[in-house]
C-alpha cells in the first residue's frame, strides 16, 4: 500500500467508532493499521483509560501520527484527574514530537494544564514559545499570576497583550483585577475596563465592586454597582459582600432588603453576607429570621459556619450548640468558630472540653483555633494550661506562636499577676510587640495596681497608636491616683495638641426588629425621661440592697457626686433599662457596647439580674458577659 501524505486527515465522528482528525507521517504506515491505532487511542481517551492511552500514544509517536485537538484535550482532562504530571508531560512533548506543530487551541490546553498543576515556571516557558498567542493564551497567564499572588507581573502581562493589540475580554479582566493592591492601578483599569465597552459585563461589575471593596472604597463599589438597572445576583451578591466584609452591617442590611424588592431570590452567598451583617450588629432576631432561609441549604457547610458564628457573637450559645450538633459534616473552622465562641461568652471549661473532642474526632487544628484555646485560658485563669498549649502548640500541631498568641498568653499572665513573667516573654517574641500587646500588658498592671509598668506599658502603646484616646486618659487616671498632676496636664496637653478626643460609650439593643442607640450625655432617644426615671428607681433600690456605684471605674478627673452622676448614665445601664420596660420579663436583654463594659456596670447587672429575675448579656469588643441570678459567666474575670 502506498506512503499516505502527512497531510491527511482521517475522521472518526465518536468515542465508540468515531471519526478523529489524523495527521500521518511520511513513514511507510498500512492505512488500516492506522486506522485502527487511532481509533484505539480515542476511545481509550474518551473512555479515561489513561495506561492504555498512553500506551497507544507511544505506538502512535513510533509511527508518526498525531491525533486531532479535541482527543489530546481529554486525554488531558485525564491527567489532571488523576494528577498524573509526569503522563501530562509524555503527551506535551508527544504532540511537539517530529516537528509537529499543533493548533493555538491545543497549545492553550497545555498551557492550563501547567498551571492547574502549579508549573508556572513549564507554563511560562510553553508560552514565551508560542507562535501565536490568542486571549485565552494571556487569560490564562494572567489569571495564573494572579491566583499566586504575583499581582505585579499578571499587571505587566495585561499591558504586553494589549501591545500585541490583542483585546482582553471579560475573563481577562476578571482575572487582572484582582491583582489589584492600589486605587491608583484599580483606577486605570477600570478606565480600560470602559474603553473595552466591558464595564456592563456581569463578572467585571462584580471584579470591579468585590476589590473597591477590598480596597475600603465603599462608595466607589456602590457608583459601580448603582451605574445601571442590576439584573444579575452576582452583582448583588457582590455589593451586599462588599459592605458586610467592611463592617457596615446597616448599609448591607439595607441592600439585602432591595434586592428581595427587586424580585431576586437569596443564594447561599447572599445569605453568607446577610449572617456575616447581622453578626457584626448582634442582631439575633433578623439572625434567626436569616435561619429559615438556610434551612433551604440543607447541610451547606460555608451557611452553617456562618449561622453558627452569628449565634457565638449574638451570645446565643444555646442556638449555637443546636446547630453544632446537627451538622453533618464539620471542618476546622466549625470546630475553631464554637470552641471561640465558648471561650469569649465565659464558658472556658467546655471550650477546652470541645479542643479534646476536636483531636478525638481526627480533626487537625489551626492557627485560629489554638488562638481559642489560649483565649479560653486567659478569660478563665487557668496559667498552667494555657503555658502548656503555648509551649507545646508547635510540637502538638506544627503552629508557630504568632503575635494574637503571644498577646493571649502575656494576657493570661498578666491577669494572673505574674507581671514579671509577661513582660520577660515580651522581650522574647521574635519580633516586636504590636499595642495589643501593650494594652493586654497595661491591663493587667491596672488591675494589679502596677504603677511604674503601667506608664511604661501606656508609653510604648502611645509610640506605637499616637491617638488611642483610651491610654491617654487611663495613664492621665493612673498620674492623678498617684497625685502626679503635672504629669496629668502633660497628658491632657497632648491630647488637645493632637486633636485626640475619648470615644463616648455606646450601647445598642434590638426590640422589635428596630435598633436603638444610647451614649452619655445624649438624651435625643424619645422615651429617655422614662428611661432615666426608671433607671433612678432602680438604683434606689439597689442601693438598699447595698449597692454603693464604684467610682474607680471612672475616665474623668471627676470628683463626688459628679462622677457618681457620669456612672449612673452609662450606656449600657440606659441600655438594660429600656430593655427592662420595653420586653416581656422572659425574654433576654441583649446589649452591644463599643467599649469595655466598666466594673461598675458590672456589679450593676449583677445585681438587677438578681433582684428582677432578668437575665441579661452584654457584648464588649474583648468578650460576652452572661448575667443571671447575680452571677456573671465570665466569673469577675475579665
Amino acid at each position: 500500500m502506498k506512503a499516505i501524505s502527512k497531510l491527511k486527515r482521517i475522521a472518526f465522528a465518536s468515542p465508540s467508532r468515531s471519526l478523529s482528525l489524523v495527521s500521518i507521517g511520511s513513514r511507510n504506515v498500512p492505512a488500516s493499521s492506522s486506522s485502527s491505532l487511532l481509533d484505539e487511542f480515542t476511545n481509550f481517551c474518551y473512555q479515561r483509560d489513561l495506561p492504555r492511552a498512553m500506551k497507544a500514544m507511544d505506538a502512535m509517536q513510533r509511527h508518526g501520527i498525531w491525533a486531532d485537538s479535541i482527543t489530546y484535550s481529554e486525554l488531558i482532562k485525564c491527567c489532571l484527574a488523576r494528577g498524573a504530571v509526569n503522563e501530562a508531560k509524555l503527551v506535551h512533548n508527544h504532540v511537539f514530537s517530529n516537528g509537529h506543530q499543533p493548533k493555538t487551541f491545543l497549545i492553550n490546553i497545555l498551557l492550563n494544564m501547567y498551571v492547574k498543576f502549579n508549573l508556572l515556571d513549564q507554563a511560562q516557558e510553553l508560552f514565551d514559545q508560542m507562535p501565536e498567542r490568542n486571549v485565552v493564551s494571556w487569560t490564562t497567564m494572567i489569571s495564573a499570576c494572579t491566583n499566586a499572588k504575583l499581582n505585579a507581573k499578571a499587571l505587566q502581562y495585561l499591558i504586553l497583550m494589549l501591545r500585541e493589540s490583542v483585546m482582553p475580554n471579560m475573563f481577562t479582566y476578571s482575572s487582572v483585577l484582582r491583582a489589584c493592591d492600589g486605587l491608583l492601578s484599580l483606577t486605570q483599569l477600570h478606565c480600560s475596563i470602559i474603553k473595552a465597552g466591558l464595564e456592563s459585563d456581569v463578572f467585571v461589575r462584580s471584579a470591579l465592586i468585590d476589590i473597591y471593596s477590598k480596597l475600603g472604597e465603599l462608595q466607589n463599589a456602590l457608583g459601580v454597582f448603582n451605574e445601571m438597572v442590576t439584573g444579575d445576583l452576582v452583582v448583588w451578591n457582590s455589593i451586599i459582600g462588599g459592605f458586610a466584609q467592611n463592617s457596615d452591617g446597616d448599609e448591607a442590611l439595607n441592600l439585602y432588603k432591595k434586592m428581595k424588592r427587586a424580585g431576586f431570590p437569596p443564594d447561599q452567598s447572599t445569605l453568607t453576607s446577610v449572617l456575616r451583617a447581622c453578626t457584626g450588629l448582634a442582631l439575633l432576631e433578623l439572625g434567626r429570621q436569616v435561619h429559615v432561609h438556610v434551612i433551604k441549604f440543607d447541610q451547606d457547610l460555608i451557611l452553617n459556619n456562618a449561622l453558627l458564628d452569628m449565634y457565638c457573637k449574638c451570645g446565643n450559645l444555646k442556638d449555637a450548640n443546636f446547630v453544632f450538633t446537627r451538622m453533618l459534616e464539620k471542618d476546622v473552622i466549625s470546630w475553631s468558630t464554637m470552641i471561640a465562641g465558648l471561650a469569649q461568652n465565659g464558658f472556658s471549661r467546655e471550650a477546652l472540653n470541645l479542643f479534646q473532642s476536636m483531636k478525638e474526632h481526627g480533626a487537625k487544628p489551626n492557627y485560629i483555633t489554638i488562638l481559642g484555646v489560649l483565649f479560653a485560658c486567659s478569660h478563665a485563669g487557668l496559667v498552667e494550661d494555657g503555658w502548656y498549649y503555648f509551649q507545646s502548640m508547635k510540637k502538638l500541631f506544627g503552629i508557630d506562636p504568632g503575635r494574637e498568641h503571644y498577646g493571649c498568653i502575656i494576657d493570661l499572665l498578666g491577669r494572673a499577676g505574674k507581671l514579671d513573667r509577661a513582660i520577660k516573654l515580651i522581650h522574647e517574641m521574635g519580633f516586636e510587640p504590636d499595642a495589643v500587646t501593650w494594652r493586654a500588658l497595661l491591663g493587667a498592671c491596672r488591675v494589679h495596681r502596677n504603677v511604674d509598668l503601667a506608664i511604661f506599658a501606656a508609653k510604648q502603646i502611645l509610640k506605637l497608636d499616637p491617638e488611642d484616646a483610651g491610654t491617654y486618659i487611663l495613664l492621665s487616671n493612673i498620674y492623678a491616683n498617684s497625685q502626679r498632676w503635672d504629669e496629668v496636664a502633660e497628658v491632657r496637653r497632648t491630647m488637645k495638641a493632637k486633636g485626640v478626643r475619648k470615644e463616648p460609650g455606646c450601647s445598642w439593643i434590638e426590640v422589635n426588629k428596630k435598633i436603638h442607640a444610647f451614649i452619655l450625655g445624649d438624651n435625643s432617644h424619645p422615651q429617655i425621661d422614662e428611661i432615666n426615671s426608671h433607671l433612678n428607681q432602680l438604683i434606689h433600690r439597689l442601693m438598699g440592697l447595698g449597692y454603693v456605684p464604684d467610682t474607680n471605674f471612672v475616665l474623668q478627673d471627676l470628683e463626688g457626686e459628679q462622677s457618681e452622676d457620669s456612672l449612673r448614665y452609662h450606656s449600657e445601664k440606659l441600655a438594660i433599662v429600656f430593655g427592662m420596660i420595653s420586653m416581656s420579663r422572659g425574654k433576654t436583654i441583649r446589649i452591644r457596647k463599643n467599649i469595655r463594659i466598666c466594673g461598675d456596670c458590672h456589679i450593676f447587672a449583677k445585681l438587677l439580674t438578681k433582684m428582677e429575675q432578668r437575665t441579661i448579656v452584654i457584648r464588649d469588643p474583648i468578650r460576652y458577659h452572661h448575667f443571671q441570678d447575680g452571677v456573671c459567666s465570665c466569673g469577675d474575670y475579665w
